[in-house]
């Protein structure tokens, strides 16, 4: 409910709303005789605009439907209404919902076809040639029609940007964990190969001055060649620590993949066993999960997305699934079709399926 009255205060169907109630309060002008119909065509209008603005993107077949009405309701209130003639407004606003919900072609089509429906209701109903006004109320469509597709256009490169962006900000926490990790095995070799090296050269040179008569049993050396034994020790128990496998900070990665979007939300969860320190099989993950995203966005119209990464039989296995509607069919485009590619070149495979509530679940296996 929450977000369906959030879609209503945003700009397009705002504007909308008081277009529609400003056509309300011109048919205060209309005939006596025609004010009940009238007043019911613009109220149906009305249910139909909310309705388009609040129904989920996954209900196309709603969506479709409700604009197919809305042109008709038009004409019946114009012929309701014609000494009036404020019905036509409602058109300009027909066509940027058309526009909004349909493809370019299709919406012109449409327009057409409505236009031409308009025209031919007007000229059977009033005296004189509406071509005309219809032409110039086709004026004010096509203008409509621009604004609308500058804004999707804006929306989409929105998007994009924000894909790239965040593709960036989990590259960048992948590189700088790697970078981290090449740094720590350098210590490890410097403090092996370097100070290791002189610590057991100075252990084994007391150990020598100790067996001399002369200095047989002084205690400074005994001291000496004891500590340099627990500090060889120690030394040895950092470079074991340095060169310990932690894996990549996968996790940090993924959120910050997500964070960039306001929907859908990601939860990530990985079994505390698990560890990745090859980066090409991190890449994978990070686009698999990116490809899940984009697809939970654009297609499904989930709010949630949940990935969870375990070990199974010695490899990795990895499922995200949304809550979401991908229809009664699962369709794999190109992203699924690159994430099978990038899957099988690790030695992977990719299994797509729908969740008890129609969401998408995909499940990857990757070898150890």
């Amino acid at each position: 409910m929450r977000q369906a009255f959030a879609n209503l205060l945003r700009p397009l169907p705002l504007a909308g709303l008081l277009t529609i109630l400003t056509v309300g309060y011109a048919m205060r002008f209309t005939a006596p005789g025609q004010r009940l119909l009238a007043g019911s065509a613009l109220c149906a209008f009305l249910v139909l605009f909310v309705l388009l603005s609040v129904v989920p993107e996954r209900m196309r077949r709603v969506q479709h439907a409700v604009l197919l009405l809305m042109p008709v309701v038009i004409v019946v209130l114009s012929a309701a209404s014609a000494r009036v003639g404020a019905a036509q407004v409602l058109m300009v606003v027909w066509v940027a919902c058309a526009f909004t919900s349909w493809p370019r072609a299709l919406a012109i089509g449409a327009g057409l076809l409505a236009n031409l429906a308009f025209y031919l209701a007007l000229r059977s109903g009033s005296e004189g040639d509406p071509l005309p006004m219809v032409l110039i109320n086709m004026g004010f469509q096509a203008l409509a029609a621009i604004c609308v597709h500058y804004a999707r256009a804006a929306e989409e490169s929105r998007d994009a940007l924000a894909r790239v962006n965040a593709d960036l900000l989990a590259t960048r926490a992948l590189l700088a964990d790697s970078a981290r990790d090449a740094e720590r095995l350098r210590l490890a070799r410097e403090l092996h190969d370097v100070a290791g090296h002189k610590l057991t050269a100075m252990r084994l040179n007391l150990r020598a001055l100790a067996s001399e008569p002369a200095l047989a049993g002084h205690p400074g050396i005994a001291l000496a060649e004891r500590l340099s034994g627990e500090l060889l020790g120690d030394l040895r128990q950092v470079v074991q620590s340095l060169r310990d496998d932690r894996g990549l900070d996968l996790a940090t990665a993924l959120r910050a993949l997500a964070a960039p979007f306001p929907r859908p939300l990601l939860d990530v969860g990985i079994a505390p066993g698990v560890r990745i320190a090859d980066p090409a099989v991190a890449e994978a993950v990070l686009r698999l999960a990116q490809e899940a995203l984009t697809n939970a966005a654009r297609h499904a119209n989930a709010d949630h997305v949940w990935l969870h990464i375990d070990e199974e039989n010695g490899g990795l296995r990895i499922e995200i699934h949304d809550d979401g509607w991908c229809g009664e069919r699962v369709r794999e485009g190109n992203g699924i079709a690159g994430m099978r590619e990038r899957l099988a070149a690790l030695s992977g495979t990719l299994e797509l399926d729908r969740t008890a509530s129609g969401g998408l679940r995909l499940l990857a296996r990757l070898p150890a």
